[in-house]
């Protein structure tokens, strides 16, 4: 029999997307080694980016929407179960001994998620800590939920749904042909699926040449032995790697040793006699509870210290491993991400971060990916994660508003709309136009506009497409920004602006959209204005007050190329604010040239929608737009008029 969607991992992760997934309607089975032994078990169930100080952006992003998630996930799973996950939005204090480590500058004292409490205070607001704690900061947002009761409420929801899993079998092997998976090996037989998921954490690198290690962590629990109504303890303790984390029955978790042991089980005197002096240090009274366990487990760490997640090699396998500290907190994100990958095909911006490929060179496996026309993108992670590391680059900021992708594209020519969606994924843009005349007449392809793309991941630029006078243009305008509010988009005052008389080549009129600039940002409009390379215009528009100028490489859809290239260059060395070259372009060496003169982004649309694949050319125009920027941002080699060995002369033998 051929299963629909095999998970190998039984923890909080296999769980979690079994249940997003079966929610989606796909149709689930779990395989499970021993789901004792898990981290989930093992953890102290904080949810603390904010604590941690998570640095990465990517990371720091990842956990806080999957926090945002936390209370209505838990919700979701209590109400399937009837069971208590024991969340609990308790905050995080961080005591701090010494000042001068740990103190910022006073600016900084209060912001969106910590405020530091001085010592009169902190030791009001949490009685009983060690006296030598001078302040420290309170973490509001962040909390806990109680892992242990979480995972049995998760195996109760699997088994609510009618989710099948099989406790007791470890997958041996993977079997591949031609890049696919086509089946499991366990003990007890092979077992094949259409899609396939590895959610094995610590042991994820038995199955894959994946880099996840364990990571061991030793734990101990104490128990108040006073009324537990009142709680001596009602927020979590956090301290370096330390921390202190009551549960509202009384239970107090101590935690937690970080060991490269390997699989090496069991506690170790020293290192829980080490948990509890530093316990004791923060908050004296735990010496006086009676120790109740201990136990050990072991995250998942990858060189990094940051998941796997997304598509593999294979295009009917995913990942989701490598969550080290983070697993719990992660969860509701992790499954959400995963579920639509695998059932709606949505790739989010957010996994290309955290793409296996990040860690691997190219390899024949992954160069036989770039051919593929399937959601991932592992050279465009390799690029970013080496753009990231060793070159310099600031985002692309658009009237305040930040975009990891230099890349927008449209919506219109497409043969369909399905087409157009696996377009826009694949070609990992955040920013699309939409012509908003078409969507109001129906056009066909813009029906249904409005749910074909996900507008919380996907910014809406209104286009006045079809506007031949500045008039027009402008009500079109007001039209835009409130189609873009009945989307969600309440802030989105963005408006790419075009005026253009004339139908044969539709070359927009400066003197008209000059007139609808000047208007259009005096009522509050982030404009985007279409127009001639022309250096003077593109000033005056600046002086204005718009948000960008778009000036065109070639008339528009007529795949001529870059054809403007010295008023481009003048354009975009003069400019202040963005230049965004838009029209013209045909094929991805013409964006990466563009990208390489220090265009600070691109909009494609016809070289995508009328290639033979426009997916596929989607997914080129892609990683073109950020090789051209990487070059640019590198610096290209000077130009001679004369030759120069590659090899110097000197030292060779005579």
């Amino acid at each position: 029999m051929t299963l629909d969607v095999l998970i190998v991992g039984g923890g909080i992760i296999g769980l979690s997307i079994a249940i997003e997934l079966k929610l989606l309607g796909a149709s689930p089975t779990i395989i499970s080694r021993d789901f004792k032994s898990a981290a989930t078990l093992a953890s102290a169930g904080m949810l603390a980016p904010d604590a941690e100080q998570i640095s990465d952006p990517a990371m720091q992003q990842l956990c806080w929407q999957s926090r945002s998630l936390y209370r209505e996930w838990t919700c979701k799973l209590e109400n399937l179960t009837g069971l208590n996950t024991g969340y609990w939005s308790c905050g995080v204090l961080a005591p701090v001994y010494n000042l001068e480590n740990n103190l910022p500058p006073s600016c900084d004292l209060n912001s969106h998620n910590r405020y530091w409490l001085d010592g009169e205070v902190i030791h009001k607001c949490q009685s009983g800590l060690g006296k030598d704690i001078i302040g420290g900061w309170w973490y509001p947002e962040d909390g806990q939920v109680d892992s242990r009761a979480l995972g049995k409420t998760l195996l109760s929801a699997v088994q609510s749904l009618g989710i099948e899993v099989k406790e007791g079998i470890g997958a041996e092997a993977i079997l591949e042909e031609q890049c696919r998976v086509v089946g499991v090996q366990t003990k007890t037989g092979l077992l094949q699926a259409n899609h396939y998921v590895i959610a094995t954490g610590a042991w994820a690198n038995e199955l894959f040449p994946l880099p996840v290690k364990p990571k061991k962590g030793q734990m101990l629990q104490v128990r108040v032995t006073e009324n537990i109504s009142s709680l001596p303890l009602n927020r979590i303790l956090f301290m370096g790697n330390t921390y202190i984390v009551p549960r509202k029955d009384g239970r107090i978790i101590i935690g937690a040793s970080s060991e490269d042991v390997g699989f090496t089980p069991h506690n170790t005197p020293v290192e829980i006699q080490e948990l509890l002096a530093l316990g004791i240090s923060i908050y004296p009274q735990l010496q006086d509870y009676p120790l109740e366990d201990f136990w050990s487990g072991f995250r998942p760490v990858t060189p990094d210290e940051l998941p796997i997640l997304g598509s593999s090699y294979c295009d009917n396998l995913t990942f989701a491993t490598g969550h080290y500290r983070n697993g719990i907190l992660l969860a509701p994100i992790t499954s959400r991400l995963i579920a639509d990958l695998i059932c709606k095909q949505k790739s989010d911006p957010l996994l290309d971060n955290f793409h296996y490929s990040r860690f691997q060179t190219l390899s024949p496996k992954i160069s036989s990916v770039l051919t593929s026309t399937k959601n991932s993108n592992p050279l465009l992670s390799i690029v970013n994660n080496t753009h990231q590391t060793s070159i310099t680059d600031t985002p692309l900021v658009i009237a305040g508003k930040v975009f990891s992708s230099r890349l927008m594209t449209g919506t219109g020519k497409y043969r369909c709309i399905e087409e157009m969606q696996k377009c826009v994924n694949k070609s990992g843009c955040q920013i699309v136009t939409v012509a908003v005349r078409r969507v109001q007449n129906n056009v066909p392809g813009h029906e249904s506009l409005a749910e074909a793309l996900d507008w919380e991941k996907i910014w809406m630029l209104p286009n006045t497409a079809g506007c031949k006078t500045a008039e027009e243009a402008i009500r079109v305008a007001f039209l835009g920004r409130e189609m873009a509010k009945l989307l969600g988009q309440e802030d989105n005052n963005f408006v790419k602006l075009e005026v253009i008389p004339d139908s044969k080549y539709l070359l927009p009129d400066p003197f008209g959209t000059l007139e609808a600039a000047e208007k259009l940002v005096k009522e509050g409009f982030a404009v985007l204005p279409y127009i001639n390379a022309d250096p003077m215009l593109a000033k005056r528009l600046e002086e204005v007050g718009c948000a960008t100028v778009m000036p065109l490489a070639s008339p528009i859809g007529s795949g001529q190329g870059l054809q403007t290239a010295i008023n481009l260059q003048i354009i975009i060395e003069n400019a202040k604010i963005p230049v965004v070259v838009d029209a013209g372009i045909g094929s991805p060496s013409e964006a990466a040239q563009v990208m390489e003169m220090g265009s600070d982004a691109l909009l494609v649309n016809s070289a995508i929608a009328l290639s033979d694949n426009p997916p596929a050319m989607a997914y080129a125009m892609n990683l073109a737009t950020v090789a051209g920027r990487m070059a640019y941002s590198a610096g290209r080699m000077p130009m001679r008029s004369y030759a120069s060995a590659s090899s110097p002369l000197t030292g060779t033998i005579d």
